[in-house]
């Protein structure tokens, strides 16, 4: 949602806000947008290429044995997570975090837009189908927020033993507070844009009725 509707209802119920100054306000947010998505984009190029360079200091090697074993091993060990199902109720989390964290990318991609090209709720316009998806990231969003608590809690109160292992010391066991303090902070962000949309539809002062959240 933009910033500059929620700050031009603020300053409507007063009754001084001009439409030349919500159309300044909205071209500003527009290029703040674009301005640090450019960044986002330019940060993320350079550290693929940092990645790419890492793995190009490595020895060719040609590998042709058990090639089905192989391709078996990266799907179920490193796409799949098999380890996580040894435990179900851990097996069960991770499925919500990795679902969900796809599916509501869907999502991020109106926001993009949305930013970009000045526009809200671009995909609005599909109808019946727009608010059931609408509906289902919510779902799918506060499942990946409760997962992604529980995860931290196990990683820094509970202090499981496989987690807190004297080799996971330093950027490990950063990096995995990090990732999962930004996806909770994301989720929370997504569901916060939609509660101030449907606020502002109920209001009369949105560009669409946004449908009221089922978890709440």
């Amino acid at each position: 949602m933009d910033i500059s509707v929620i700050i031009c209802y603020n300053i409507h119920k007063y009754g001084y806000l001009s439409a030349s100054t919500r159309k300044c306000m909205h071209i500003v947010s527009q290029f703040l947008f674009v301005v640090l998505f450019t960044v986002a984009i330019w940060q993320f190029t350079k550290k693929c290429r940092q990645i790419k360079r890492n793995i190009n200091l490595g020895r060719d090697k040609k590998i042709t044995d058990h090639k089905s074993a192989r391709i078996k091993n990266v799907l179920l060990l490193a796409l799949g997570q098999k380890k996580m199902f040894r435990n179900p109720l851990v097996a069960i989390l991770h499925l919500f975090v990795y679902v969900g964290f796809i599916i509501i990318n869907i999502e991020i991609l109106e926001i993009i837009l949305d930013g970009l090209l000045g526009y809200h709720r671009l995909f609005a316009g599909i109808g019946g189908l727009y608010v059931f998806l609408i509906n289902a990231f919510e779902v799918l969003a506060l499942l990946v927020l409760i997962g992604c608590a529980i995860f931290l809690i196990r990683r820094n109160l509970v202090k499981v033993k496989r987690l807190v292992s004297t080799d996971l010391n330093g950027w490990p066991h950063d990096d995995a507070n990090y990732i999962l303090i930004a996806e909770i902070t994301l989720m929370s962000l997504f569901l916060i844009m939609n509660c101030c949309d449907t606020i502002l539809a109920a209001r009369g002062l949105a560009s669409m009725s946004t449908p009221r959240l089922p978890i709440f």
